[in-house]
């Protein structure tokens, strides 16, 4: 089959083109002071053209989400479905991988351009809850019901509040977005340290019966 011409490689390359630039844009300016004009001229298109693939800079963001953050949890939903792992050994692998990559990544700035701006903002909070946050505590509820359910652990608060297991995450970002000129610290050794506690804690309350 002969190869597209360039043009039209070029113009279905031009929404993840446009996302990129708004990644860039919002990551340094916020997401407030973006405007799309400026996501157009890094995305080297017109103001116009990119109006016919995002309707608005909601929409802008919103496919940020998409491109820097949902896929890390569809990676998780995946490695969660079609392992074997126990919880300790998944929650030690592809879970820490997980929690340790967003650190100094797109996604880090995603979260904390939200706890930074998103109560102004409650329809772009309202997708990043259904998109990103229900769907890692069904997956995380997911494997501790699974381990109940083996005998590795107990049920546990975990499962009720599956936000705990994803915490040291959310804490590590509010400590480099505001604190972390003044005390810095290890934030990958911190997650590290956030999945022994809960491990350990997870492990204790089977011991405890």
């Amino acid at each position: 089959m002969p190869a597209k011409p360039r043009y039209q490689r070029r113009k279905e390359d031009r929404p993840a083109e446009i996302t990129a630039a708004a990644m860039t844009e919002f990551a340094r300016k916020g997401y407030a002071a973006t405007r799309v004009s400026d996501v157009a001229k890094r995305a080297g298109v017109s103001k116009g053209l990119l109006y016919l693939y995002f309707k608005t800079k909601e929409d802008l963001f919103k496919s940020v989400i998409r491109s820097v953050v949902v896929p890390r949890v569809a990676a998780l939903k995946t490695a969660a479905d079609s392992s074997g792992l126990s919880v300790e050994e998944f929650l030690r692998g592809p879970f820490t991988e997980l929690a340790m990559n967003v650190a100094d990544s797109d996604a880090e700035v995603v979260v904390r351009l939200l706890i930074a701006e998103g109560r102004k903002h409650p329809d772009l909070t309202a997708y990043y809850c259904n998109e990103v946050i229900l769907e890692g505590m069904k997956i995380v509820r997911g494997l501790l019901e699974r381990g109940v359910a083996r005998g590795e652990i107990k049920a546990s608060a975990a499962q009720e509040f599956p936000q705990l297991l994803f915490s040291g995450v959310l804490v590590s970002t509010i400590w480099k977005s505001l604190f972390d000129r003044h005390h810095p610290i290890d934030n990958k050794a911190m997650i590290r340290a956030h999945i022994d506690l809960m491990i350990t804690a997870l492990k204790n309350n089977k011991d405890s019966d």
